[in-house]
């Protein structure tokens, strides 16, 4: 992760204090921000990851480096019983789960539509939709065992409000299910104490860009954005901890939190 805001100056949410805290994909990127960003708040934090084990362990030394607390949880999110598995290690490591960050998807690779295959969309869906389905399943009833509500944030993107970029359609479908999910699961567990919400990056310097967009592509991105920059993974840590903070945003839930410079205002 990139450090472009110094650790004194990030935020701090002293109620997640001692908080048992998953986030998926936290091995780079928005995740890995993310991870580090409950640590600094004094928040336990189980760091998932699935190929990247050196990035995790990197991210959880750095954890540790500040005097937090973090465990790594291996795992493919795409295959069958994966979520339980995953929740269920987090528990045991930590004792319980009060914030679940469903981060873990990606954008799989640009296709144009007339080379869909029935493979190609399995992918997508199961990378950006099943696996969190089953994640927010896990995670609501180990959090309704535990009796005393949670924080679920799910990860949408501005894809989901404009369509995607070429060769992103599918990919913009699926986080506009998640966005339209995280409306109706809040409703659903609002009687448990569970407040689920999501947050919707934009343009954000990461690996997924990296790997995905070209120099033009983005610079044709940035032309859109009033700020007139690229956002950082640490510029959306703010919007997760917020979220999870039952003293600052306790009476929000459903909501879609947008992190994008202006480029997409709702």
């Amino acid at each position: 992760m990139t450090d472009t805001i110094p650790l004194s100056a990030r935020p701090v949410f002293p109620d997640l204090a001692g908080k048992a805290v998953l986030v998926t994909g936290a091995s780079t990127g928005i995740g890995a921000a993310v991870a580090e960003g409950f640590a600094l708040s004094g928040a336990r934090v189980a760091v998932h990851f699935n190929a990247s084990r050196d990035k995790a362990e990197a991210v959880a030394e750095r954890i540790r480096a500040a005097g937090g607390e973090a465990v790594l949880v291996a795992g493919d999110v795409t295959q069958p019983g994966a979520a339980d598995a995953i929740v269920d290690a987090a528990v045991a490591a930590l004792g319980r789960l009060d914030v679940l960050v469903n981060n873990a998807g990606g954008l799989v690779q640009r296709v144009a539509i007339a080379d869909y295959s029935d493979a190609f969309v399995d992918q997508v869906l199961d990378l950006n939709v099943r696996q969190v389905v089953a994640f927010m399943r896990a995670g609501s009833v180990r959090m309704t065992a535990q009796g005393d509500g949670g924080a679920i944030i799910n990860v949408s993107s501005i894809a989901a409000r404009n369509g995607g970029g070429g060769g992103a359609v599918l990919y913009a479908a699926a986080k506009g299910f998640i966005s339209t999910a995280t409306k109706g699961w809040a409703k659903e567990l609002a009687g448990a104490g569970i407040r689920v919400n999501a947050v919707s990056p934009g343009v954000i310097a990461t690996p997924f860009h990296e790997r995905y967009s070209t120099a033009q592509q983005m610079a044709a991105m940035r032309a859109t954005i009033p700020m007139d920059r690229i956002g950082t993974p640490d510029e959306c840590v703010g919007a997760f901890l917020y979220l999870a903070s039952q003293a600052a945003s306790g009476y929000v839930t459903g909501q879609i939190l947008e992190v994008n410079g202006g480029q997409y205002m709702p």
